[in-house]
């Protein structure tokens, strides 16, 4: 164990525990899948963590974790609320990335759904948080985190002069 993660409470299937039975309702399609998936992070993940540390590094403070618009209940991993930018560094198998995603093969009508309403969900957030005059930023979490650093940078720095100009008297 690294130290991140607790034990896992999925029993193992054999002749002292008997066949792994999955609880109702489950998606899991064995006890190792089960635990491999309940092991997965929503927040700090790799990707997360490198790209806020390269920004943080360029001097920009931001919210992590937080919700973009208080009357949303989605979160964006990274906020910049007075230059109104929301960052989103997706997963490429919760996401569907099309280079990385692959459907599996078990189970596959509850992923199908599961991701493609993920997508939705996704595409909603970007056209709420854009009516309200937000840019989002969303990156693979397989893309370089410098060039997604130098992104976040430029977009953050050039919204927060544009906010200032227009706070300027005439």
């Amino acid at each position: 164990m690294n130290g991140h993660s607790k034990p896992s409470t999925v029993p193992e299937s054999g002749p002292q525990t008997g066949p792994w039975v999955p609880p109702e309702g489950s998606w899991a399609s064995s006890a190792a899948n089960r635990r491999s998936m309940l092991g997965n992070r929503s927040r700090d993940t790799a990707p997360e963590l490198l790209l806020r540390s390269l920004v943080h590094a360029a001097g920009l403070r931001y919210r992590v974790a937080a919700k973009p618009l208080p009357k949303m209940r989605r979160t964006a991993d990274m906020v910049f609320r007075p230059a109104k930018v929301a960052v989103f560094i997706d997963g490429c198998f919760w996401h569907g990335c099309p280079d990385h995603f692959v459907m599996p093969k078990t189970n596959r009508p509850y992923w199908e759904d599961k991701i493609g309403r993920n997508v939705q969900r996704d595409r909603d957030t970007d056209q709420r948080l854009a009516d309200e005059g937000w840019l989002v930023l969303r990156f693979w979490e397989h893309l370089d985190p410098e060039a997604c650093a130098d992104t976040v940078i430029d977009a953050v720095k050039s919204r927060r002069q544009a906010v200032a100009g227009s706070r300027r008297p005439h």
